[in-house]
């Protein structure tokens, strides 16, 4: 970390003269590219509902934490998260109900579990506002070592397996008669998800994380013309708004996720209206 702070000295930047801004920029940069990789499998696949429930999971194991007295409650988000996808990956291979339908049962039950537990013996609310809204700037370096590695597992899945995902989100039945494991790369993805999903949630806020697994995708989509420019305008506008967001929040006073989701709005809006001039 000191070579990063000694490398944004030399920028003389007001806005990263504290180190815990210069946290929050690494985390920035490693966070949303994250971010714009899976919410193209999420478009593609039609899951955005699907991440809004895993945070809310995540937000059922934070209190969990809480209430066991864990000093990070994170952890228990991260095993709830993942739990609930595996077991969302095999209700849904064994029932012929809507995948919406599927994802709204668990959503709902994650979340009255969750306010269950916070408020339990008239506990007060207040302590999981940092989960709800957000609070970048208190990521610290061991967290942002964390992401690190996570982004290198999904970039090394993406490298070998992209295609293959690609297909199974778009078409699993076309992706099963070709050999491809569907069951397999779906909970494999849907993991994936969980994971980021808890780990982010404190510092993106659960209130709009599920904005940065959509907006990206979906404003790569109105630009793109091939599945190579789909992935890259995705990570690209991801980060762009992720800068932009940090800065502008740090002006404002405001809410670095908030700020961010608005960035992609606004990239989405744009991107829309140049689709619809462009046909």
């Amino acid at each position: 970390m000191s070579i990063w702070y000694e490398l944004l000295d030399l920028l003389s930047l007001p806005f990263l003269s504290m180190n815990f801004m210069k946290n929050a920029l690494l985390a920035v940069l490693i966070m949303t590219p994250l971010f714009g990789i899976l919410s193209t499998m999420v478009v593609t696949g039609r899951l955005s509902f699907f991440s809004d429930a895993l945070g809310h999971s995540g937000f059922t194991g934070i209190a969990i934490g809480v209430l066991c007295g864990a000093a990070s409650p994170t952890w228990f988000a991260v095993v709830l998260a993942v739990a609930f996808a595996l077991l969302f990956s095999y209700v849904k291979s064994r029932t012929s109900q809507a995948a919406e339908t599927i994802i709204s049962v668990f959503s709902s039950t994650a979340v009255a579990l969750g306010i269950f537990i916070a408020t339990m013996n008239g506990s007060s609310f207040t302590k999981f506002n940092q989960y709800l809204i957000g609070d970048i700037l208190s990521v610290t370096s061991g967290e942002i070592g964390l992401l690190a590695l996570v982004l290198l597992g999904v970039v090394l899945l993406w490298i070998f397996a992209c295609n293959r995902l690609v297909l199974t989100a778009a078409h699993p039945q076309l992706a099963s008669s070709r050999g491809i494991p569907v069951r397999g790369f779906e909970t494999l993805f849907t993991v994936s998800i969980a994971v980021v999903v808890t780990l982010a949630m404190s510092w993106v806020g659960l209130m709009v994380i599920n904005s940065l697994l959509v907006l990206p995708a979906a404003a790569a989509r109105n630009m793109a013309r091939n599945l190579r420019e789909y992935h890259l305008f995705s990570v690209v506008l991801a980060l762009l708004s992720g800068i932009a967001g940090l800065v502008t929040s740090y002006y404002l006073g405001s809410s670095t996720g908030a700020v961010i989701s608005l960035y992609l709005a606004v990239c989405f809006a744009v991107t829309f209206l140049f689709r619809k001039r462009r046909a």
